[in-house]
C-alpha cells in the first residue's frame, strides 16, 4: 500500500492533477460540467482541489483515454471496475505477439518494473543499455522500450507506481536512448525529418522512439523537443530543409486541438513538406485530416520511408 492513501485527507490542486495524471485543466473542467466528475472541493480562495481518491480514479481513466476508450461510457463506473477494466485492456497489449517466448520476455518486462519500484536508477539504466546492445536498436524500442512504457503506464493507472518512478523510468529510457542514437553515424540520406510536439501535447518518449527507428532507417533527424509553437515548427522546417515534420500525439490531447494544429501546420507548410503524425491518439485514427500521414504502430515508419524514397530518387 502506498504511503499517500494512508491520509485520506490528502488533495491536489488542478494544477497538480493536471501534472500528475496528464489530463488538461480544460479537460477537468468540462468532465466536471459534462459528466459531474470530477467534483472537487474549493480551498480558502475558491480554488478547486481535489481529493486524493478522485485523483487516483483520474490516473485510471486516462489510462483508458490511452487505450482508446471514451470518458462519456467508463467515467461513472466504480474505481474497481475501472481498475479490472483497464486491465483487461492491457492485459493483451503488452507483450508483443512476435516474441517467441512471451513468457519469459514478460518476467524481464517485470524485472525492470521492480528495478523501478526499487529505485535502482543505475541497474535500471545498465539493465536496459545492455538489452539494446544484445538485440540490437529496433527490437529494443519495439519490443521492450514500447511494451515496458505501456507496463509502466498500466502500473501508474493502478497506483503501483508513483508519479515520481514514472518520471524516473522515462528520464532513464530518455538517457538510454538518446545514448543509443549517438552512436549511429550521421546519415546522407533523405528524407531529412523534423521532430516535435504542438505545445499541447508534453508527451515526448514517443517522438524518441520513433527518432531512433529513423535513425536506423539513415533518415537526417533533428528533434525540437516537445511542446513547439505551430510558428515555431515552421521556422525550423525551413531553416533545416525539413522533407517531413514528424509529430507525435497521445490520447490525453483534445482532440480538437489535435486536428486543428495538423490543419493549420498543413497550410502553412510548403505542399511538398510530409506531415507525418503517430501516437495513440484515437482521432487520428478516427478522422484522419487530409494530406496528412498517420502512423499507427511503430512498425509502420519503415514502409512509409520506402514509400518516400521511391517518390523521391536521389540524383
Amino acid at each position: 500500500m502506498n504511503d499517500r492513501n494512508a491520509t485520506p485527507s490528502l488533495s491536489r490542486t488542478i494544477a497538480a492533477v493536471e501534472r500528475d495524471t496528464g489530463l488538461s485543466k480544460d479537460t477537468l473542467r468540462v468532465w466536471e460540467r459534462r459528466y459531474g466528475f470530477p467534483h472537487p472541493d474549493r480551498d480558502q480562495f475558491g480554488e478547486r482541489v481535489y481529493p486524493i481518491e478522485q485523483v487516483d480514479k483520474l490516473r485510471v481513466l486516462r489510462r483508458l483515454m490511452d487505450a482508446g476508450h471514451r470518458p462519456g461510457k467508463v467515467i461513472h463506473l466504480p474505481i474497481e471496475q475501472l481498475q479490472a477494466l483497464a486491465a483487461e485492456t492491457t492485459a493483451s497489449s503488452v507483450i508483443p505477439r512476435s516474441m517467441g517466448d512471451a513468457n519469459a520476455e514478460h518476467e524481464d518486462l517485470q524485472r525492470y518494473l521492480e528495478l523501478i519500484k526499487a529505485h535502482e536508477v543505475d541497474s535500471l539504466r545498465r539493465a536496459l543499455s545492455q538489452a539494446q546492445l544484445r538485440i540490437g536498436m529496433e527490437r529494443f524500442v519495439t519490443e521492450i522500450v514500447s511494451p515496458l512504457t505501456r507496463m509502466v503506464g498500466d502500473a501508474w493507472a493502478r497506483g503501483y507506481v508513483e508519479v515520481f518512478e514514472e518520471h524516473l523510468y522515462t528520464e532513464s529510457i530518455q538517457v538510454v536512448l538518446r545514448g543509443a542514437i549517438g552512436t549511429i553515424p550521421q546519415p546522407a540520406r533523405r528524407p531529412r525529418i523534423l521532430l516535435t510536439t504542438i505545445p499541447q501535447e508534453p508527451h515526448g518518449l514517443g517522438l524518441l522512439m520513433a527518432e531512433a527507428i529513423l535513425a536506423l532507417e539513415g533518415c537526417r533527424c533533428v528533434s525540437l523537443g516537445v511542446q513547439t509553437p505551430i510558428w515555431d515548427i515552421v521556422l525550423a522546417s525551413s531553416a533545416h530543409r525539413a522533407d517531413v515534420v514528424a509529430l507525435s500525439f497521445s490520447a490525453v490531447v483534445n482532440p480538437n486541438q489535435v486536428l486543428d494544429s495538423l490543419v493549420e501546420l498543413r497550410q502553412k507548410l510548403p505542399a511538398g513538406t510530409e506531415i507525418w503524425a503517430g501516437g495513440n491518439c484515437p482521432i487520428l485514427q478516427r478522422r484522419p485530416p487530409a494530406d496528412i500521414t498517420v502512423l499507427n504502430e511503430l512498425i509502420e515508419i519503415q514502409p512509409t520511408i520506402r514509400r518516400w524514397r521511391e517518390a523521391h530518387p536521389e540524383g
